[in-house]
């Protein structure tokens, strides 16, 4: 699969923090009966989801987990 870089967040976590956001995004996407994926890349872990909501919200967990993300 190749990253669609469209409705993806990058991040730079690792360990606990990665797990976490594993649950998180399937949560979320539960919630929002929205598909998932992640992809590793050079620079962080791709999070990338079906549509462009379920990618805000993500977002929003990752910034109050105080974790750096970067949207593409």
């Amino acid at each position: 699969m190749s990253i669609q870089m469209k409705n993806c967040v990058t991040v730079n976590a690792y360990g606990r923090q990665l797990d976490q956001l594993r649950g998180e995004a399937s949560r979320i996407s539960r919630g929002n009966k929205a598909d998932w994926w992640i992809e590793r890349g050079d620079k962080g872990t791709h999070f990338c989801f079906e549509d462009a909501e379920t990618t805000k919200v993500f977002a929003s967990i990752c910034e109050n987990l105080a974790i750096p993300y970067r949207e593409a």
